[in-house]
């Protein structure tokens, strides 16, 4: 596999952040979910026609790839969000469109409540929606569960366990090992940390706060936020679903022709 961009970093504002871009137009922030990083985003990167007319961006979110982790070890989505507003400004991206991916998802929610005219849109492709509403007993469990599978496994063995479950049951073999690859590169404190959010945070928060042009998006097959829960999301939105057929978790790897055909039929809905 290859067609990469580089990792780029530098500092915004008071965040140390890295990325990857390519392709020039309407700007694209690909926000990856807690397992992964910016290189998740290859089979976007590689398609000539999604970067004809977008200029591609794939954050690594605060704690992964080359961006130092936030100062808060237990932060909520809108930690990030700060930090990801401190990308768009060193940028100067024009009202981008925001995909999130899982708990990517829930980091663009918190950017477009907290920033309605720093976006044209968001797509909520296989969202992570958070814990916050359920009982303790259940938001302690989620963040124990991740905490002790980096604990005992590390990040070598977390991939080596957990990369198939995030595609669907008949993946390609290269696209689970681009999945482990990403899995064992993660740092430990920043996935924790996102963790932590995960187990603490709600989507719904965020989205009573953003009225701009929202899609859901999700992997028929998705085991790890499955399509039902992706539709009671979207019905409580008002806002499309649209499902990606033979597509798990990781849409965009299982999926990419009908994932970016989402993307452009998105941006060419929405008005310059």
């Amino acid at each position: 596999m290859n067609a990469l961009p580089e990792r780029q970093q530098a500092q915004c504002g008071d965040y140390r952040l890295s990325w990857r871009e390519a392709g020039q137009g309407r700007p694209v922030l690909l926000l990856h979910g807690i397992s992964s990083g910016s290189a998740s985003w290859l089979k976007q990167f590689a398609d000539a026609a999604l970067l004809d007319g977008h200029r591609l961006i794939a954050w690594d979110a605060p704690g992964y790839g080359d961006s130092a982790a936030l100062a808060n070890a237990e932060p909520q989505a809108a930690d990030y969000a700060n930090a990801l507003a401190a990308l768009v400004s060193h940028l100067a991206l024009c009202q981008p469109l925001l995909v999130g991916h899982s708990l990517g998802a829930l980091m663009g929610c918190a950017y477009g409540a907290a920033h309605p005219d720093g976006l044209c849109g968001l797509a909520l492709a296989d969202p992570a929606q958070g814990y916050a509403s359920a009982d303790a007993e259940k938001r302690r469990q989620v963040f124990a569960q991740r905490r002790q599978m980096m604990d005992t496994l590390g990040p070598q063995g977390y991939g080596e366990q957990r990369a198939a479950a995030l595609l669907r049951a008949d993946a390609d073999p290269q696209d689970i090992a681009w999945v482990r690859r990403g899995m064992q590169q993660l740092q430990p404190d920043g996935f924790l940390s996102a963790a932590w959010m995960l187990a603490n945070d709600d989507i719904n928060t965020y989205l009573a706060r953003y009225s701009g042009p929202l899609q859901v998006w999700c992997g028929e097959q998705d085991a790890i936020t499955p399509p039902a829960a992706a539709e009671a999301l979207a019905a409580r939105q008002g806002a499309p679903l649209r499902l990606i057929a033979a597509a798990g978790h990781a849409s965009y790897l299982d999926a990419p022709a009908c994932f970016n055909r989402y993307v452009r039929d998105f941006t060419g809905a929405i008005q310059p």
